[in-house]
C-alpha cells in the first residue's frame, strides 16, 4: 500500500512504541515492552512480547489489561520478572511467571507501588525500591469531605514534578523471595535510595542514595553497600556529584557506574566511572577522551564476561549510541553502535556475546535489533510498525552543518509530507528544552505532526546542547538568551539561505520549558515570526528560583551563580517576562496545571502581562498534568494539545502551499 498522506496527531493512538529489550542469559530470546495510546480508555496500555533471537514473529507474552513493563530475566532464564498495574487503582506491583508461559505469580503488594527490579544472581530473590511513609489519599466519600492534616515542611526538595509532595515518602531497598513470603524493607530512613544492584554471591547490594548532610543544597550523591539481609550500609564514594547505575563486575572486584564530576554541575557529561568494590580507593573515570555524556539512557553500564570492557551508551551530534569502553590500558572508547538514529535501551547475554537493542530514526518509530558484542552481524527483528509506516508519508530530515562564533552547529530540516518543488512553505523553527538536551535521529512525533500538516520543521543543536562536547553543553551557563538566541537565528537563516521551499515570510516559533523560554525570549526580541507557541517555559527567573522543585539549584547554576539577592538584576534581565511590552508576536502559551518544574505561575505571569498590553494571546492550561505533558500526558490531552497548536499556526501563517 502506498503512502498518501502525512503523519496526523491521531496517529498516536496507531504507533506501537517499542522499549527496553531484554535479551535472555542465553541469547535465545528478547523480551521488551510494546505501548501504545487508547483514545478510548484515555491511558496508555503496555505489555512484554518476546521474540526469538534467530528471527521469527514475536508474539505477546503478558496479557495484562493495563501496564506490564520492566521484563528482567532470572540468572537460569527459566523465568521472567515484571512489573503490572493489574486494576485501575493498583499501582505498579511485582510478578514473575514462567518464561514458556503461563500464571504469573504477585510477589509485592506495597501501597506505594515498586520500580526498579534486579534479581539477585542465585536467582531466589529480587530486590526493588518502593517508597515508604507519605499521607493517605482519602478514599471513600466522606474521608473526602473530611480535612487534612497540615504539611509541615522542613526540607527544601520537598515537592517532585510528576510525583508531588515528596517530603514525607522516601523510597527505599526491599528484597522479595519468589517462594511468596514477604518483602523485606533492607534501608531506611530520611533517604531517596535508588538502583538497586546485587553483588555476586548474592550477599550484598549496591545501591545510590544521597546521605550526606548537605544533601538538602546539592545534587550530589554516593554509592552505598548493604548486607542483603539488612543492617547499615557502608559508604563507597565520597559525594562529589550525582551517582547512578552501579554495576559489579563479574568477579564483584569492581563497581562500574555512572555519574557527574561535579554537584550541581549541569551540561557537565555523565563519565563513566569504576571504584573498587571495597571503597578503600578512589574511582577511576574511563570516558575522559570521549567527551560525550553518557546519560542518555537511564541503563546500568555493561560488563564484559571477563571484565576487560563496558558498554555504555552515549549521545554523539544527534545519534544516540554505543560506546566500549576498555577498563585497563591506553585503548580509547570505540563506538559499536552507531547510525543515524536513536537507541531507547539496551542488554547483553550472560557471557557479552550478544547484544539487544532497540532504535528508531527519524521516519521509523523503534524496533529490536540484535548485534555481536563488537558492534557486528547487525539484525532488525521486529517490524511491528511496518503496517502503520507504509501507509504514512513520513518526512525525512535533511542535516548540513555550518560554523558560527567558532562553534560548528547542526541543522536539520524536514519537507512537508506532500511537498511540490518549486513550492514555498510555511515553517515552523523548533527548539528543544533542557538546554542541555539534543535534538537528532529519533523518531519525534511532534515534528512529522507538523510536517503531515504541511510545514517545513526547521531545529538545530544550539549551544548549550548535549552531543557535541563538554565546552559546547557549557557555553549556556551564564548567558540564558545570549549566544544560544543568536545560534538559532543564525540556523533559521542558514536553513533559508539553503532552502528556498522555506517562505521567509510565513514562519512559526515554537519550544517547550527552556524552548518556551528561548521561544518567549525571541518574540520579545524580534518581529519576524507570524506566531509562536511558549510550551511550560521559564519565563520569570526570579519567581522561579522559589516555586520549582530544582529552581533553588538549577536556575541558579545556569545564571551563572548568583542568588537572586545577591543579583536581582541578572534575574530579570534574563527573563523573558521583562520583555512582555515588545511582544507583538501572536502567542499561544500552554501549560500544565501540576508542573512543578516549571510551575504554571511561569504561564500565567506572561499571559496576564499581555492580556494588560492588549496582544494577541491565548492561554491552555491543561487540568491533572505536569511538565511531561507533551511526552507522556493522558492519550486525549496530547492530541487536543496538537490541535490547538495546528489551529494557532493554521491562523496566522495562512494557507499551505504558495
Amino acid at each position: 500500500m502506498s503512502a498518501d498522506r502525512g503523519m496526523v496527531p491521531e496517529d498516536l493512538t496507531r504507533i506501537l512504541f517499542v522499549t527496553d529489550p531484554q535479551v535472555s542469559p542465553d541469547g535465545r530470546r528478547i523480551a521488551f515492552v510494546v505501548t501504545s495510546l487508547s483514545d478510548e480508555r484515555d491511558e496508555y496500555l503496555s505489555n512484554i512480547w518476546i521474540i526469538d533471537a534467530a528471527g521469527g514473529a514475536p508474539r505477546r507474552f503478558t496479557a495484562g489489561p493495563r501496564r506490564d513493563i520492566d521484563p528482567r530475566w532470572s540468572p537460569d532464564g527459566a523465568r521472567l520478572a515484571f512489573l503490572s498495574e493489574r486494576t485501575p487503582k493498583d499501582k505498579l506491583q511485582l510478578y514473575v511467571m514462567p518464561a514458556d508461559g503461563g500464571e504469573p505469580t504477585r510477589l509485592t503488594a506495597l501501597e506505594n507501588g515498586v520500580g526498579s527490579p534486579a534479581w539477585s544472581p542465585d536467582g531466589t530473590r529480587l530486590a526493588f525500591v518502593s517508597a515508604v511513609g507519605g499521607q493517605r489519599e482519602p478514599e471513600s466519600d466522606e474521608d473526602k469531605r473530611k480535612s487534612r492534616p497540615a504539611r509541615v515542611i522542613t526540607s527544601v526538595k520537598y515537592r517532585f514534578n510528576g510525583e508531588g509532595f515528596v517530603y514525607d515518602r522516601r523510597p527505599h531497598v526491599f528484597v522479595v523471595a519468589t517462594d511468596g513470603s514477604a518483602p523485606i524493607q533492607i534501608t531506611d530512613g530520611d533517604f531517596i535510595d535508588a538502583d538497586p544492584t546485587w553483588s555476586p554471591d548474592s550477599g550484598s547490594i549496591v545501591f545510590a542514595s544521597a546521605r550526606h548532610a548537605e544533601r538538602d543544597d546539592d545534587d550530589a550523591s554516593d554509592l552505598w553497600r548493604v548486607a542483603s539481609k539488612g543492617g547499615t550500609p557502608q559508604r563507597l564514594t565520597a559525594s562529589v556529584g550525582p551517582v547512578m547505575l552501579p554495576a559489579l563486575s563479574p568477579d564483584g572486584r569492581s563497581i562500574a557506574y555512572l555519574a557527574r564530576p561535579a554537584k550541581n554541575a549541569y551540561g557537565r557529561n555523565v563519565r563513566l566511572y569504576v571504584l573498587p568494590s571495597d571503597g578503600e580507593t578512589g574511582p577511576t573515570c574511563l570516558t575522559d577522551a570521549l567527551d560525550r555524556s553518557c546519560g542518555a539512557l537511564h541503563v546500568r553500564p555493561l560488563w564484559s564476561s571477563d571484565g576487560r570492557s563496558i558498554v555504555v551508551a552515549a549521545e554523539d551530534r544527534g545519534d544516540v549510541g554505543l560506546w566500549r569502553v576498555p577498563t585497563a590500558g591506553s585503548e580509547p572508547p570505540a563506538r559499536i553502535v552507531a547510525g543515524h538514529r536513536a537507541l531507547n535501551g539496551f542488554s547483553a547475554t550472560a557471557d557479552g556475546r550478544l547484544l539487544a537493542f532497540a532504535a528508531s530514526s527519524p521516519a521509523a518509530p523503534a524496533e529490536v535489533f540484535t548485534c555481536r558484542a563488537d558492534g557486528g552481524d547487525e539484525r532488525r527483528l521486529t517490524e511491528l510498525n511496518r503496517a502503520w509506516t507504509d501507509t504514512v508519508a513520513l518526512s525525512v530530515p535533511e542535516r548540513f552543518r555550518f560554523t558560527r562564533a567558532g562553534f560548528e552547529l547542526d541543522v536539520w530540516v524536514m519537507r512537508p509530507a506532500e511537498y511540490v518543488a518549486g513550492q514555498r512553505y510555511p515553517t515552523l523553527l523548533n527548539i528543544h528544552g533542557g538546554p542541555h538536551a539534543q535534538y537528532g535521529h529519533n523518531f519525534f512525533d511532534e515534528f512529522q505532526v507538523y510536517a503531515g500538516a504541511g510545514y517545513a520543521v526547521v531545529y538545530t543543536n544550539p549551544r548549550g546542547s548535549q552531543g557535541a562536547g563538554e565546552a559546547f553543553a557549557q557555553a549556556v551557563v551564564g548567558d540564558w538568551g545570549g549566544g544560544d538566541y543568536a545560534d538559532v537565528m543564525a540556523a533559521l537563516d542558514e536553513a533559508i539561505a539553503r532552502h528556498s521551499f522555506i517562505d521567509p515570510d510565513r514562519l512559526g516559533v515554537l519550544g517547550g520549558s527552556y524552548g518556551g523560554f528561548l521561544t518567549s525570549w525571541t518574540v520579545g526580541h524580534t518581529r519576524r515570526f507570524k506566531a509562536a507557541c511558549s510550551e511550560r517555559a521559564v519565563n520569570c527567573q526570579y519567581t522561579m528560583f522559589g516555586t520549582s522543585d530544582i529552581g533553588h539549584s538549577f536556575n541558579v547554576v545556569e545564571l551563572g551563580g548568583p542568588m537572586p539577592w545577591e543579583d536581582m538584576a541578572r534575574y530579570i534581565e534574563r527573563s523573558p517576562l521583562t520583555y512582555a511590552k515588545d511582544v507583538v508576536t501572536p502567542l499561544l502559551i500552554i501549560h500544565s496545571e501540576e508542573d512543578l518544574r516549571c510551575p504554571i505561575e511561569q504561564g500565567e505571569q506572561l499571559f496576564v502581562a499581555l492580556k494588560k498590553l492588549r496582544r494577541e494571546v491565548r492561554f491552555i492550561r491543561f487540568p491533572g498534568e505536569n511538565h511531561e505533558m507533551s511526552r507522556s500526558g493522558k492519550p486525549r490531552h496530547r492530541l487536543e494539545r496538537f490541535r490547538h497548536i495546528l489551529e494557532w499556526f493554521a491562523l496566522y501563517l495562512g494557507k499551505m502551499g504558495p
